[in-house]
């Protein structure tokens, strides 16, 4: 499959991510992103040699959307404190088969994550060992049984998204690890990110970059797209 380029300049490659790609390499030995994405600028630049390619930040296997890698130690450094100091912008659309308890919200839990079991749990009081995770949504859009939200996370927790929701009683489609009913036949969750704004780490200006959500029912039906 073809990489589908957002952003790239000297400094920077953003890819809209294919569900069930992996960023990062793991112990499934599946070719993750960064490869693909260091073997298209070797083939595109001529490079002899290694290609680096710094990830930034990553996104779980089953989502889609905006992922940025560095393409210098530099520009790695200095994205890496913007993404550490919480001053990136962070846009996520997610559908949900359950109606949330009000047009717009703020929601915030203690999160443990059992990484045995590759699981979080979201506690609504603070608890020992577990993370503050906040974050926003509202409707976007709904039809008959479907809701579009947008969700803004104020930090960045493993899993936050997908267990928040979850624990106000809207887990995120296709997600039957955090309690979705439905299941997509490709592994995939209709959980995308769709927008991230940053400042260039070296041109100082701000960078917006934004990715459609895949081709498929659940998304068209809530974006028409």
């Amino acid at each position: 499959m073809p990489l589908e380029i957002l952003f790239e300049d000297n400094h920077l490659l953003a890819i809209n991510k294919a569900a069930g790609i992996l960023v990062q390499g793991d112990e499934t030995g599946d070719t993750p992103l960064v490869e693909e994405a260091k073997a298209y600028i070797k083939a595109k630049y001529g490079k002899p040699g290694d290609v680096f390619l710094g990830v930034v930040h990553r996104l779980d296997r089953p989502v889609s959307g905006v992922v940025v890698f560095a393409r210098t130690s530099k520009a790695l450094s200095r994205m890496n404190e913007l993404f550490r100091d919480r001053k990136t912008e962070k846009v996520y659309w997610a559908v949900t088969d359950h109606a949330p308890p009000a047009q717009t919200g703020n929601l915030v839990h203690w999160l443990s994550k059992d990484e045995r079991k590759n699981k979080t749990t979201a506690y609504s009081r603070e608890t020992p060992g577990a993370l503050k995770s906040e974050l926003s949504y509202s409707i976007l859009h709904s039809t008959t049984g479907s809701f579009l939200l947008e969700v803004r996370p104020i930090t960045g927790r493993s899993h936050q998204i997908r267990v928040q929701l979850a624990s106000m009683g809207c887990p995120i489609l296709g997600d039957v690890k955090y309690g979705s009913s439905y299941e997509t036949g490709d592994g995939s969750i209709a959980l995308h990110a769709r927008r991230l704004t940053f400042l260039h780490p070296v041109r100082k200006e701000l960078v917006t970059v934004e990715a459609d959500p895949p081709r498929r029912p659940w998304w068209m039906s809530v974006t028409g797209k």
